[in-house]
């Protein structure tokens, strides 16, 4: 998927919300237990009932990895499953994966051309020849870990090197990479006072914004700051959504959390 129709379904549905199905069995309905793949009827009832108030899902790959085989094929059909369905969805594999140069290959391989995914997240600590093999793919999205929105951010992230902070070297120096227009970058929401200067270094990308809702960042401040011309946010919630009842309802309830934070979006746009 180009930057392009990104916003351009952005746009249609006035919304940039993306919904994380980050999936744990002790969480979700009861009566799913009795079919046959229970993550998998989970997300599925998810999606239908949120593909047109979205623009984007989010699997954490570590709640699939966390059930073995069996939770990579949940990983596999849920993908299939958006791709096939609704194809204009933006799709983000939050694996977080970043290595040398041929194992970067090896997981771009994996989650673009075998999985099908349209983005996944890197980590930039071992520099520009773990993550340029992820940049290679045309029309796939590379987004780089930044400024994150756990608590632990501050012991790295935020430390000053050559009179700028980690987190900005590493924006300013991955624009240097080739074929970075392919670039998205993770922000956490409970940054929201670096977005104006993040911006100053990356006008035009567009950025991975968690941390709205449950942990506690404001979606008028990101907006605020982070917005540019081509919208450029991507908003996630998961827990807030996904998880809204554990009740034979739990679809309709997801579409009402959903609902809600579309319509506030909405009036951002």
């Amino acid at each position: 998927m180009t930057t392009q129709q990104l916003t351009e379904q952005i746009l249609s549905k006035k919304s940039f919300l993306c919904i994380g199905l980050d999936v744990d069995l002790n969480k979700i309905p009861k009566h799913l237990y009795a079919t046959e793949d229970p993550i998998f009827e989970f997300n599925k009832a998810i999606i239908d009932a949120t593909h047109d108030l979205c623009v984007a899902y989010k699997p954490n790959t570590a709640f699939y990895e966390a059930y073995g085989v069996k939770g990579w094929i949940s990983l596999e059909k849920t993908i299939q499953y958006i791709n096939n369905n609704y194809p204009e969805i933006f799709t983000i594999a939050d694996a977080k994966r970043g290595d040398i140069g041929n194992t970067s290959t090896m997981y771009a391989k994996a989650f673009f051309e075998d999985l099908g995914f349209d983005s996944v997240t890197v980590a930039p600590y071992m520099g520009q020849d773990s993550v340029e093999p992820f940049l290679e793919f045309k029309d796939k999205h590379t987004i780089l870990l930044a400024l994150t929105s756990n608590s632990g951010s501050k012991d790295f992230q935020t430390l000053s090197y050559n009179d700028k902070t980690l987190f900005e070297n590493v924006l300013a120096t991955s624009k240097k990479w080739k074929n970075s227009e392919n670039l998205m970058y993770v922000v956490g929401a409970t940054k929201a006072e670096y977005f104006e200067q993040i911006r100053k270094i990356i006008p035009d990308n567009f950025l991975l914004v968690p941390g709205v809702g449950a942990q506690g960042g404001s979606l008028k401040e990101v907006c605020q700051f982070g917005l540019n011309k081509n919208v450029g946010l991507l908003i996630n919630s998961s827990r807030g959504i996904i998880y809204a009842s554990t009740e034979e309802n739990f679809a309709q309830k997801s579409r009402e959390e959903a609902f809600a934070i579309q319509q506030e979006m909405q009036a951002f746009l």
